[in-house]
């Protein structure tokens, strides 16, 4: 687990946060798979995560996940342009750049923070009543901002890779240089000023002519609606949870489609606490795509959180009916039964969503109150030891994993992941 990695020196520590979303996760997934395809990645290996920060910024850690700033993707116009900067990240995995930081890193035993960059990656914290979208733990910035700084030979390579994988898919490479624009002018800014893509992704007036010229003359190629439709969602459904409810009220009719338009309202009503209102609305969304596991989710999410608990488990229940691989909703239904009193079965389901996300603390959050509450005091102390651990907060793990140890069958699995715990947080001294 590339979370109990030890911190190898202090740094300063203003945290990124991680948006989880399983709607908005699969919408990405679903814009992100032709360029990934085309830059000879696999889809299903790569997860594309939305960091919770105003400003405009992409990046990669590590070999598995895109990170993409809620300030970018709001900013964003269009489909192929959001896959432009999918594609352009994806060039710095394809291409080697990521790997070999990582080996800089490991033999010059200079990664300060790592363990806890690359461990963020899959991580979430306690869904934000508030907010609605599951809010993540931070990690050190200044010590990500030091491994993703690119250099501009890196950066050349990567816009020529993103180009060709751009065409190679069908999508209109013009959306590169769209995006590159949005971020014209941040040079001549101070360093405390621009946009952190500028401090890792250099940029300069003759790369962008440069870009310019790789796609002059190409065919536009042909718009996807697909993609446009789950671009217009992601967007319509993150700005209703980011903007004021009154923004999304006034705009929601300007929506790409009716279910975008009633989603959108759904949640501003849902942020007003008008359950009726809400309702009326995601039922709406509903009964126009009627087999869409998010849109239910979406609904479970609001009755739960307005402690209608009952009806929140049978509409949880009905989405991970149709994904059931999809462990955000398999907790989001976990999380439903424990609030409705039914912790045993709460563990089967729970379990199945931390088998598919091993890593998101809303998950383990659950888990442990369901085996607290089923009389597994054992395990309720493991699992909120690796919950602990998981945000980086090792002290804490360690007194909870020392609490298992004296509760758990010595030798049993169970045991052994206590020792892990114990053993990280050791190093981490």
């Amino acid at each position: 687990m590339l979370l109990l990695l030890a911190v190898a020196a202090p740094v300063r520590a203003a945290g990124i946060s991680l948006l989880r979303d399983a709607d908005i996760e699969y919408a990405l997934g679903r814009i992100a798979a032709p360029v990934l395809t085309a830059a000879g990645l696999s889809p299903s290996q790569i997860r594309l995560i939305l960091v919770d920060d105003s400003s405009l910024n992409a990046f990669v850690a590590d070999t598995s996940h895109i990170f993409i700033h809620s300030g970018l993707l709001m900013k964003l116009e269009s489909a192929a342009q959001l896959q432009a900067v999918i594609a352009h990240e994806a060039a710095h995995i394809s291409n080697g750049h990521i790997t070999r930081r990582l080996g800089n890193m490991r033999s010059a035993r200079t990664a300060a923070g790592l363990g806890m960059i690359l461990g963020a990656a899959a991580a979430a914290a306690s869904n934000n009543p508030q907010a609605g979208l599951g809010i993540a733990i931070g990690t050190q910035s200044s010590a990500l901002r030091l491994f993703l700084s690119h250099t501009r030979a890196e950066e050349s390579s990567a816009d020529i890779s993103s180009v060709r994988f751009l065409m190679r898919a069908g999508i209109d490479p013009r959306g590169a240089v769209e995006v590159q624009d949005l971020f014209r002018g941040q040079e001549a800014l101070s360093l405390q000023r621009q946009d952190p893509y500028m401090r890792s992704h250099p940029l300069s007036r003759d790369r962008y002519r440069a870009l310019q010229g790789l796609v002059a003359g190409h065919d536009a190629g042909k718009s996807d609606p697909g993609a446009e439709y789950w671009f217009s969602r992601l967007q319509g459904k993150l700005t209703a949870f980011k903007r004021a409810p009154s923004w999304t009220l006034r705009r929601a009719k300007d929506s790409a489609s009716q279910d975008i338009a009633l989603m959108r309202q759904a949640v501003a009503h849902h942020r007003q606490s008008d359950l009726a209102k809400a309702l009326k609305n995601i039922d709406g969304a509903i009964a126009l795509r009627p087999k869409d596991p998010y849109l239910l989710d979406l609904k479970g999410q609001i009755l739960l959180e307005s402690r209608r608990f009952p009806a929140a488990v049978q509409v949880y229940g009905a989405a991970a009916n149709m994904a059931p691989r999809d462990a955000m909703v398999l907790g989001g239904l976990g999380r439903a039964l424990v609030a409705n009193g039914q912790p045993k079965q709460a563990l089967s389901v729970l379990e199945k969503a931390r088998s598919r996300d091993f890593s998101d603390p809303r998950i383990l959050r659950d888990l442990a109150v369901a085996y607290a509450q089923t009389g597994q005091n054992g395990m309720a102390s493991l699992v909120t030891a690796e919950r602990y651990a998981l945000q980086g907060r090792l002290k804490d793990a360690e007194v909870h994993a020392k609490r298992a140890d004296g509760l758990l069958p010595r030798g049993s699995g169970p045991w052994q992941r206590a020792q892990d715990v114990l053993s990280a947080a050791k190093r981490a001294k």
